[in-house]
């Protein structure tokens, strides 16, 4: 049980030889004298270059936690540390509808400082990451479900972050195309050796990703799990389908244990 007067909690970078993204005792409250507790006493350390798939039931803290480690709320009690900057991609891809996608795109450069005469070229490249080297005059309105989430991943990416936050950013699209972007993520993380905490429902995605597998219930870390499978791979295949419902089970029969 948490203390009624938690430590001071705070959100640091990280010292040279620890993790990109360390989570000591965090636990997140909301709520006065009586608080509902979001997270309770999570320890987590991400290596700097990994994919982590966070895997748990609506409610269970995912979100709260990558809301805790983008610093866009505060623990009550513990540490958050980081490495490098942080990008947080959502499952909505929120492109202005009146701008293009290069220009969505800018608007990432320009907020990180970057000089405008070399914004629309370094749109452009990071467009051509995504392999949307040809869409850079068109509007949200124009581009597939898809193609808006590979703008939305540009545009993450321009924020020239070493740790990358998804909160189910596939959630939304069909099964063909998110098994597309499933490739297009892949790669890009592993070409840029970014550190990604990915948040999915869905456990086949998180096995066909990640590195490692977390499952949380009821605010907390339930099991950790490495994925130890070749790439690539594929959501289809035995392996991934078989490790998939093994977790599965794992988590369901935790609930039926508390």
């Amino acid at each position: 049980m948490i203390g009624t007067s938690p430590r001071e909690s705070s959100v640091q970078p990280a010292p040279q030889g620890v993790p990109a993204v360390r989570l000591d005792a965090v636990s997140k409250g909301f709520g006065g004298d009586e608080p509902v507790w979001a997270l309770t006493n999570v320890n987590l350390d991400v290596a700097t270059g990994e994919f982590v798939a966070v895997v748990g039931e609506s409610g269970c803290g995912k979100s709260t936690l990558l809301n805790l480690v983008a610093d866009l709320d505060q623990p009550t009690a513990g540490q958050i540390v980081r490495s490098d900057r942080v990008a947080l991609m959502f499952q909505d891809a929120t492109l202005l509808p009146w701008l293009t996608a290069r220009q969505n795109v800018e608007l990432a450069l320009r907020a990180r400082g970057v000089p405008r005469a070399d914004r629309r070229d370094q749109a452009e490249e990071l467009l051509q990451v995504v392999r949307l080297g040809n869409t850079g005059d068109k509007r949200p309105h124009e581009l597939s479900g898809g193609m808006r989430q590979r703008v939305n991943l540009a545009r993450c990416l321009a924020q020239d972050a070493g740790i990358v936050l998804m909160d189910e950013p596939l959630g939304a699209l069909d099964a063909m195309t998110r098994d597309l972007l499933h490739d297009e993520i892949e790669r890009v993380s592993r070409e840029r050796n970014l550190t990604v905490l990915f948040v999915t429902h869905n456990m086949r995605e998180a096995v066909r990703l990640a590195d490692r597998v977390i499952l949380m219930a009821r605010g907390q870390i339930l099991h950790e799990h490495p994925v130890p499978l070749s790439r690539p791979r594929v959501m289809d295949s035995a392996d991934v389908a078989t490790r998939a419902a093994e977790l599965t089970a794992r988590l369901k029969n935790s609930g039926s244990d508390r």
